[in-house]
């Protein structure tokens, strides 16, 4: 191979690693959702990523990443190990309203025996919240499901205290969002990936 058709290869190779993207995103209201995440070493991906409505103003986007692809609430429940719902906020909020909303998701979902269950990790959940007073524009938090750990939550990337230990709990909470009574419909339906 002469030095010049050496150059012309090297140089074709170089255009394509540059045309092929370094990984793929989903942008949703201005705000951007990987593809792919890794928690606690599990490889996730982004079942579904939508904006949650409050009459025409948008509150919220959300991101549910799962081990592999569901759509149904069901599957994306029931699928077994680590789970993640990745929520930025697009506008300024009281953080302890959003904690309130959180707890009324889940009482609007579950029956109330296996509500009782969970009510001191919701207030407890609550309280988080309630400490962050205000999310502004771009903020983010997570809610993770490790197994062998639990549900932890994190705010603008900071842990938020310990793990909640209750395997029901990370379930309950994703109610809020993919259960029968949903904070927005078309938001479930994003989640699940199914496009309006």
């Amino acid at each position: 191979m002469t030095r010049l058709s050496l150059l012309r290869t090297s140089a074709c190779a170089a255009a394509l690693l540059f045309a092929i993207p370094g990984h793929a995103q989903t942008t949703v209201s201005g705000v951007k959702y990987e593809e792919a995440a890794v928690l606690a070493g599990s490889k996730l991906q982004l079942n579904g990523a939508g904006t949650r409505y409050k009459g025409p103003f948008k509150v919220y986007t959300a991101g549910l990443y799962l081990p592999k692809k569901a759509g149904t609430p069901e599957d994306a429940l029931g699928v077994p190990g680590a789970k993640r719902m990745s929520v930025t906020m697009l506008r300024e909020i009281d953080a302890s309203e959003l904690g309130k909303l959180f707890v009324r998701g889940v009482e609007d979902n579950m029956d109330r025996a296996a509500m009782s269950k969970l009510i001191p990790g919701l207030m407890r959940m609550s309280q988080i919240f309630t400490d962050h007073k205000k999310l502004q524009a771009g903020d983010q938090f997570t809610l993770d499901w490790v197994p062998g750990t639990g549900t932890i939550v994190s705010v603008r990337g900071v842990q938020q205290g310990e793990p909640f230990k209750e395997p029901e709990f990370f379930n309950a909470l994703m109610r809020i969002w993919l259960g029968p009574v949903p904070a927005d419909w078309k938001l479930k339906d994003s989640l699940l990936g199914k496009q309006a």
